[in-house]
């Protein structure tokens, strides 16, 4: 990917991500993120619907990386099945980990394919992948 390209990728999702800000409503799960080296402390929530996740929201602190990562993350997964998250979390786990993966899963993601390159980024990148595996736990939820 065009470094410039996937500079403009990284800011535009931290500056302006979307899915920001917690809501009040029932048939949420939340579970909370941090790393404990940085200043990353982030809240995320989900609502799975007839089988799908049909809403992620976050909100709290954190870098340019974990912020953009988590707002490119959430549009990523909301519509997918149970089964379609496991597979799309696995992949971008491969990436990060410089691991045989599936690039066109992954879409806006793969602008993180580098970020081997930057050993102390990967939990960064890696903070929205842990709460939403942890949300997906329970595959009851996708139950209809």
């Amino acid at each position: 990917m065009d470094p410039s390209l996937r500079r403009e990728i990284i800011l535009d999702n931290y500056q302006n991500p979307l899915h920001k800000g917690l809501v009040e409503e029932d048939g949420y799960i939340k579970v909370r993120t941090n790393n404990e080296s940085c200043i990353d402390d982030l809240w995320i929530m989900m609502k799975v619907l007839d089988g799908k996740i049909q809403d992620i929201r976050f909100d709290g602190e954190a870098c340019a990386i974990s912020t953009s990562a988590t707002s490119i993350m959430i549009r990523n997964f909301i519509g997918k099945t149970y089964d379609e998250a496991k597979e799309l979390l696995e992949n971008y786990e491969a990436m990060i980990d410089e691991r045989p993966y599936d690039k066109e899963k992954l879409g806006e993601l793969n602008v993180y394919d580098e970020i081997y390159k930057q050993p102390n980024r990967k939990k960064c990148a890696l903070l929205p992948f842990r709460a939403i595996h942890k949300l997906l736990e329970d595959p009851s939820l996708f139950q209809k």
